[in-house]
């Protein structure tokens, strides 16, 4: 075989790279420079810097950077929406970064911890708020629905749940889920054996002022009128039962709110009744027992309708205790109304006033026609209606749920109504509604906190989104940014696995299953899960929410933004 000749031309080698001396630009220079330099990086970059090297790390994680980093993106713009932060005398550069507490309108807690604040974690749990990005679990809390329904409350990041069946349970959502003390409904021994419907709870309640030392007051209605008082000691993990009260021929207790010393409770003969422990035993004889409450006012009303809000919020100056409630309107359809009770500290009766937000001309069912509209009365009946214009449903609303000055009413017609309450010595105002659009389906429950941050949830758990509410309404901007739904984030559980599934082995057949959720994706199966009772609840950290499975088992679901 003849072999092929060579080529005349050869292929030239191409020369080898020329190595370049990688200069470190970066070690030389002082902390003190490169902590300068990283203050006006975005906060990505932070996050890249400290995977590059140990220097690098621990420098690209001073809590200084990450306060100024939470203070620009999330105080800041929230400054802008709030009524001081947009008077007209603070200029734009008295809302640059400062450690000042007096600029961190309401987050001034995460200054005074000082050290203790981790200001990286801070700035990723509001991160992933803004998101949606959570992890969720699921805690089954019963076998069969229970009548009346389960009832959940949430403070501290402690779950307290009361029904007929297991009776009153809390349950721990700090790091690994656990179910704290449980206690089956009984009256105590000195009490009167003869009381029924103990273990028939209708109304639930924390005192969220009071709770100290690892102590949380807790605050349960009967169907027969009575109402009990538990105090949840946590370390030892039991309920200490404190007081019972003896049951009423008023009805059924059918809301309950409890701020020690006073506590206000609504039965469904429509009677609202305050009461103040004038003397509370010593904490740490659990045994003693209470004196019977005084019964400060009781106020009979026949235009109240549920849903209900009570509330009782304390200042140096008084104490507010509060009804929030439907209002069935001629005419316009559904609106709302507050009843407010003012006392002094010592618990003397200041006024009883009422506002509701039906427009002028209109007044409600059952309301006496000789009664001229006002937007305010000092009367122990809420009948008037206010002179500010209403936005009212046409269908009665599923939920309500007040934090003063913020009023969210949730509505089946896939919408919620924000309104602003102006509470002040002397004035009592129910600001005109704005509709709240992003649900594809009826919204079943609702919660606002007082810093207008609210979540709500559809009637078939579907659909969970966060709101950024506040300074909502100020503005006609604000007013179309709620309307087009962007005040909101969408968390929509699809698809997933179950990623842990344990039995708890405290005799309710309780167990936790875990699963992950990006942005608007959920990593866990729940398209088995139906809401009940429109029952939500969120805290800083965690959304939870009540839902019920087909074969009618109850679990609490709870998204952790952490």
């Amino acid at each position: 075989m003849v072999k092929r000749p060579l080529d005349d031309h050869r292929v030239e080698r191409s020369a080898k790279r020329t190595r370049f001396e990688v200069v470190d630009q970066l070690s030389p220079l002082s902390d003190e420079l490169l902590l300068k330099i990283l203050s006006s990086v975005p906060v990505s970059t932070l996050a890249v810097c400290q995977r590059v090297s140990r220097r690098l790390e621990a420098l690209a994680g001073d809590p200084q950077l990450w306060k100024s980093a939470y203070y620009n993106r999330f105080v800041r713009p929230r400054a802008s929406r709030v009524p001081s932060g947009k008077d007209a005398a603070v200029s734009a550069n008295n809302l640059l970064y400062s450690s000042r507490i007096a600029k961190w309108f309401g987050e001034d807690h995460l200054v005074q911890q000082g050290k203790g604040t981790n200001w990286k974690r801070q700035y990723k749990l509001r991160h992933n708020w803004s998101r949606g990005s959570c992890d969720v679990s699921e805690i089954q809390v019963a076998e069969r629905e229970s009548v009346p329904p389960l009832l959940v409350q949430l403070h501290e990041r402690i779950v307290v749940t009361v029904d007929s069946t297991a009776g009153l349970r809390a349950w721990s959502m700090k790091g690994e889920q656990r179910l704290l003390a449980s206690l089956a409904l009984r009256p105590r021994k000195d009490d009167d054996k003869s009381f029924s419907g103990f273990d028939t709870p209708t109304s639930l309640s924390i005192d969220t002022q009071g709770s100290v030392d690892q102590r949380l007051k807790i605050a349960v209605g009967f169907v027969n009128g009575g109402f009990s008082i538990y105090q949840l000691q946590t370390e030892a993990g039991l309920f200490v039962p404190e007081y019972t009260h003896t049951p009423s021929s008023n009805g059924t207790i059918s809301a309950i709110a409890y701020a020690s010393p006073y506590l206000i409770t609504m039965t469904d003969a429509q009677l609202l009744s305050l009461y103040c422990f004038t003397a509370e035993p010593d904490q740490q004889s659990p045994d003693a027992i209470w004196d019977p409450p005084r019964l400060l006012s009781s106020l009979k009303s026949h235009t109240v309708w549920p849903p209900l809000s009570l509330s009782i919020r304390a200042s140096p100056k008084n104490i507010t205790a509060s009804i929030a409630y439907a209002l069935p309107t001629y005419l316009s359809g559904w609106s709302v109304g507050l009843q407010e009770l003012r006392l002094t500290p010592e618990g003397n009766i200041l006024e009883s006033r009422l506002a509701s937000a039906v427009s002028q001309g209109f007044t409600p069912l059952w309301s006496s026609p000789s009664q001229p509209s006002s937007n305010q009365s000092k009367s122990s009946s809420p009948v008037r209606a206010t002179n500010i214009g209403s936005m009212a449903s046409s269908t009665k609303p599923t939920s309500l749920s007040y934090s003063h000055p913020y009023l969210l009413a949730s509505h089946p017609d896939n919408t919620l109504t924000l309104y602003l309450v102006t509470s002040t010595a002397s004035n009592l105002s129910i600001g005109s509604g704005s509709r709240l659009w992003g649900h594809t389906s009826s919204v079943s429950g609702a919660h606002v906190g007082d810093r207008g941050k609210a979540v709500s949830v559809s009637s078939h758990g579907e659909e969970l989104r966060v709101w950024e509410l506040e300074g909502g309404v100020s503005s006609p901007t604000s007013r179309r940014r709620l309307a087009g739904g962007e005040a909101s984030v969408q968390v929509k559980p699809e698809g997933g696995k179950h990623l842990r599934h344990e039995n708890q082995g405290n005799g309710s057949e309780s167990s936790f299953q875990r699963g992950t959720c990006h942005g608007i994706e959920l990593g866990h199966s729940m398209c088995d899960l139906t809401m009940t009772m429109g029952w939500v609840g969120f805290d800083d950290e965690k959304v939870i929410v009540l839902r019920e499975k087909g074969e009618r088992t109850q679990a609490l679901v709870i998204y952790d933004f952490t």
